[in-house]
């Protein structure tokens, strides 16, 4: 194993075409790949002490060979097998799924009598099959509830070392078995299994009667589909549609990332992660403020943010940390109908599907360094906490630190998120989970562009800023500590009905100072005013959610509904001070002053300041009741058709300083949301199009006008998709594509209008504004071959404001992001042989330029397009991985940002190693 590691880390530390990395880190990395070498080797040692019968194993494998299954078993416990393959019949193909047993119990249960002919010489297993026994044949079938075939269905006779796997057809033949009574046993991979005795008689082939299995042919498809898919295709969802629906059979797009994906790519930072989605990019980083201070990013032309854990509300105004997560699902176009106007946005949201508990005990421990001080840390343990496993547990830890790029600044954070699963009985089963964040840091270098005079500078280089300043210091920090308490109650009403009740709270915190800088002057881009203010903001959400899920049939109709009602109350207190200027300096040239900002410089400039400060608090309520219900008019064209109604009631900001609640803050406003779709699968549980109509609606606050008899009172903004495309599962679902074309439309927003009366000019709002934007999305998952991996996506997006004001009006509006995207990733990885699990993988992403401010007003400001290069080497086993990340390796200089400008993160490099147990 030591000699394994060692030549695996002189592969690993190659890496073409990079530049040399720094001494320093070059000696962590050396130190770590040492602590993993001794930890590794006395492993080793301390197991091969052992008989190698007893050694434990642990085996999950599908429709593999028995020849292969032995030399898995080799790889584990270091020894050789010997036998005959004219004796033994090593084509035989099994499903099996141990964990942490003997060797010599899994040879008894794969091998069955001819286990009694094993024996040991030093590393040497030696296989002889018992001779001289009568022998017979079986033959027979398999099939589902509903009459169908049984494919992939495992056929063992109990006590042998016979079996097989039954064919499309559902038929299995077992040859030479011994003659006599035996016990054959039907097993469906996660399924209780099914024993018959039958008689052997010798020299003679047995005809067993049909087999029927309490799975229908849908479910068994779904099963068997699982088990040979992709690890990077996590397409099976029940948030999507609120309903347990297959990719193919829902309307609506959505892009999921499974934790593999993510591991594989030594991925740190969830933005990055989300990169392998097509069509979404991050905005804004976090910034710890309050209300905004979390990621933005932008989908379907559209800002929007994590906002739901497992379905369920969840905000934070710092980060999500990785370690909880265990796929992540990006949800395409309004959402309003099935998740409310209030946590969504009309380009999607993203939703985290958090790890949950195990009934076998497992885990991992993972570290990883890299550039700017990288230190991350994490652990996930899981297990049953009772004899009969109906009650497990599963913690997830993380400590993260990492220093900015910029001459100033950093990121920690620490995280816990405890979760405990109760099975009452087959009909009730209880689940209460929490996520703890601890986050402080500094503000990400944000430069916000002038907003009322037109640019001399067009792009950041032609701002000609020293992009390595941060302009900050590293005593400047917000603290951003959030914690999500959740649970549910799942309950068996029938054969055909389920109950979910679910609630959640979540508490966010910002507490700190805050401080930005802001292009001033106006001869020149040049002059950089720095704002300092303290915040000190409490935001609560509180959601009750209760679902009833029904699977039934009218006649010949098959429906899949859900009922829900939903109630969320948020509110927030504001403690902040005013915003404070505390210099003016140059962007391009060095001043003695730059190093003069300090949190106790800044505290005495805000102090000094006679500018109230903001104290308020705001509280609202939202009630809603929705009904979505998918039907299949046949078994390959099913419509949904879904409605909710929203009742929003804002009960208004109170303003501390007036002692008064602020005009026009306490309103009422109802909102109704439909969505429609439409499947056909062309080739059945292959092919499917599709088409919707979605909806998404958004809140509008009355606001006072100038003249009395002109109406304050707004209707909700509402957002309406129309979509249309392709969705593909082939090859076993080793290889999934989507296509699809989108048109939304927004209307109903608010904009101000010079209205003349009496020769007098008035500034009205009216509700006339109008929004288009429209695209193409393509995203393709494949594994092919074993081993070699596929994820990509392409998008383009035109959004434009139709009726605006007449400095924006039809301009791309600088929210909608770049209107080119690309992603791909390519990976392999060794499947066989002593260096399975070695592999490589390489891709990046392709951004088309962005304009970030578009207005007559100011002009145009963009960021260029450029091209991210990233690349992975790793080394997994069933005990340990080891991985490498370069980043950004073309060392590309660019820019995120909404009327800001924010540089990103250079070239670097991370090493992860994880040991798993």
């Amino acid at each position: 194993m030591n000699s394994c590691l060692q030549s695996g880390s002189r592969f690993l530390l190659k890496p073409k075409n990079r530049e040399k990395i720094s001494q320093k880190w070059l000696a962590q990395l050396r130190r770590l790949w040492m602590i993993a070498a001794v930890v590794l080797t006395s492993f080793g040692v301390v197991t091969g002490q052992n008989h190698i019968l007893d050694k434990k194993i642990t085996l999950d494998v599908q429709a593999m060979t028995i020849a292969d299954v032995l030399h898995v078993l080799e790889e584990q416990t270091g020894c050789t097998f010997v036998y005959s393959s004219t004796l033994l019949d090593t084509q035989r193909k099994v499903n099996a799924r141990y964990q942490n047993i003997s060797l010599s119990a899994a040879l008894k249960e794969l091998l069955g009598d001819v286990a009694r002919g094993i024996y040991v010489q030093g590393t040497q297993v030696n296989i002889r099959p018992v001779k001289g026994e009568s022998r017979g044949n079986l033959k027979g079938s398999v099939q589902t509830s509903d009459g169908e075939p049984a494919d992939f269905v495992n056929v063992q006779v109990k006590g042998t070392m016979k079996g097989t796997i039954t064919n499309d057809r559902g038929e299995f033949a077992i040859k030479n078995l011994p003659a006599g009574k035996q016990i054959l046993i039907i097993h469906l991979l996660g399924y209780e299994p099914i024993e018959i005795q039958v008689d052997i008689p010798a020299d003679q082939t047995t005809v067993v009667p049909p087999v029927f299995i309490k799975e229908d042919s849908q479910t068994l498809h779904e099963v068997v589909i699982k088990a040979q898919m992709s690890r990077f295709n996590s397409k099976e969802s029940d948030f999507v549609a609120k309903l347990p629906l297959k990719n193919l059979e829902n309307p609506q797009v959505y892009s999921s990332l499974s934790k593999d994906l993510l591991a594989e790519q030594v991925i740190t930072d969830l933005s990055d992660g989300l990169r392998n989605t097509p069509g979404i990019i991050k905005m804004q980083a976090s910034i710890g403020r309050s209300g905004d201070g979390a990621v933005y990013y932008n989908l379907r032309g559209f800002p929007t943010r994590i906002s739901m854990v497992d379905g369920i509300p969840a905000q934070t105004n710092g980060e999500f940390d990785l370690a909880n997560i265990e796929k992540i699902e990006v949800i395409k176009g309004p959402s309003g109908t099935l998740y409310g106007g209030a946590l969504t946005t009309f380009g999607g949201l993203i939703n985290i599907v958090s790890k949950k508990p195990m009934d076998t005990f497992g885990g991992e421990i993972a570290y990883t360094m890299g550039s700017f001080n990288l230190n991350r840390i994490s652990a996930d343990v899981y297990g049953a906490l009772n004899k009969s496993k109906t009650l497990t547990a599963r913690m997830n830890v993380a400590y993260h630190n990492r220093d900015s790029f910029q001459d100033a600044g950093f990121r920690k954070s620490t995280f816990l998120a405890p979760v405990i699963d109760y099975r009452v009985n087959d009909r009730l089963r209880f689940s209460v989970g929490a996520e703890f964040y601890n986050y402080e840091g500094t503000n990400p270098s944000i430069v916000f562009l002038s907003r009322t005079r037109q640019f001399y500078a067009r792009t950041p280089q032609q701002l000609n800023f020293d992009w390595k300043r941060s302009y900050t210091s590293n005593d400047i920090t917000l603290q951003a500590p959030s914690s999500n308490v959740h649970g549910k109650a799942d309950y068996k009403i029938s054969g055909e009905w389920t109950s979910q009740t679910s609630f959640s709270r979540n508490v966010r915190k910002t507490d700190g100072m805050y401080q930005y800088e802001f292009v001033r002057g106006n001869a020149s881009d040049d002059l950089l005013e720095r704002n300092v203010q303290l915040q000190n903001s409490q935001a609560v959400s509180t959601s009750i959610q209760q679902n009833f899920t029904g699977d039934f049939r009218i006649g010949t109709l098959r429906n899949r509904v859900v009922i829900g009602l939903d109630y969320l109350n948020q509110n927030a207190n504001n403690s902040n001070s005013p915003i404070v200027k505390f210099d003016t300096i140059s962007g391009s040239t060095a001043a003695a002053k730059y190093v003069l900002l300090s949190r106790a410089s800044a505290q005495a400039k805000i102090t000094a300041s006679k500018d109230a400060p903001t104290k308020n608090y705001t509280n609202g309520n939202i009630y809603s009741a929705y009904i979505s219900n998918v039907l299949n008019i046949t078994d390959r064209l099913l419509t949904m058709l879904s409605v909710r109604v929203d009742r929003f009631d804002s009960r208004g900001t109170f303003n501390q300083a007036t002692n008064q609640v602020v005009p026009n803050s306490k309103y009422l406003q109802t909102a109704v949301s439909p969505k429609f779709g439409l499947t056909y699968q062309v080739v059945k549980d292959h092919v499917s199009i599709f088409g919707n109509y979605m909806n998404g609606f958004s809140n509008v606050a009355p606001v006072t006008q100038p003249l009395p008899d002109i109406s304050g009172t707004f209707k909700p903004q509402q957002a309406n998709q129309l979509e249309g495309g392709i969705k593909m599962e082939l090859l076993k679902s080793r290889v999934s594509f989507t296509a699809s074309y989108y048109d939304i439309t927004v209307d109903n927003t608010i904009r101000v209008e010079s209205l003349v009366r009496d020769q007098m000019e008035y500034p009205i709002t009216v509700q006339n504004g109008t929004q288009s934007s429209k695209g193409i999305e393509i995203e393709l998952l494949a594994n092919p071959l074993p081993g070699l991996n596929f994820v990509g996506g392409y998008t383009h997006n035109n959004s434009k404001l139709i009726k605006s004001s007449e400095a924006l009006e039809g301009r791309r509006p600088s929210s909608a992001g770049p209107a080119d995207l690309v992603n791909v990733w390519l990976s392999y990885s060794l499947t066989n042989g002593k260096l399975k699990g070695l592999g490589l993988g390489f891709g990046g992403n392709y951004v088309s330029e962005h304009v970030t401010v578009n207005s007559a007003t100011t002009g145009i400001f963009t960021f260029p397009s450029y091209t991210l290069l990233n690349s992975t080497a790793f080394y997994e086993t069933r005990s340990y991985r080891l991985g490498l990340k370069f980043e950004n390796m073309s060392n590309q200089q660019y820019f995120t940002g909404q009327g800001v400008v924010s540089p990103q993160l250079p070239r670097n490099f991370s090493a992860n190693v994880t040991v798993k147990f």
